[in-house]
């Protein structure tokens, strides 16, 4: 298993951030879900038109998105690194390489 100390210090730097702007009061976990999706639109918004897509803007979009979604995941107790391992074992079994590699099809249609 992996060290996820990274993404601990990133959380630790973002509740650091928040706390001292007295933003957690705004941070229940619907409020930062809302903002995980309105970020996400954001960043498909830098790609809505289909040409090449400002380098700056995307990198500022994913790192909102990243900043709410840790922000919800230590707020209701999560750990995002390991979440995100469990989540790629699992997908690991629902997609074997043998039926899914080079294919988009959902793993119940394989």
């Amino acid at each position: 298993m992996k060290d996820y100390d990274s993404m601990a210090q990133l959380t630790e730097e973002i509740r650091k951030f928040t706390e001292e702007r007295d933003w957690d009061q705004f941070h229940s976990p619907e409020n930062l879900a809302k903002s995980v999706a309105i970020e996400a639109g954001e960043l498909l918004e830098c790609f809505q038109w289909g040409s090449e897509p400002e380098l700056e803007a995307v990198t500022e979009e994913i790192a909102d998105v990243m900043n709410y979604c840790l922000l919800l995941a230590d707020k209701l107790g999560i750990d995002p690194g390991k979440a995100i391992h469990d989540k790629i074992q699992k997908n690991a079994e629902k997609y074997p390489v043998e039926k899914s590699r080079g294919k988009s099809t959902k793993y119940d249609r394989l």
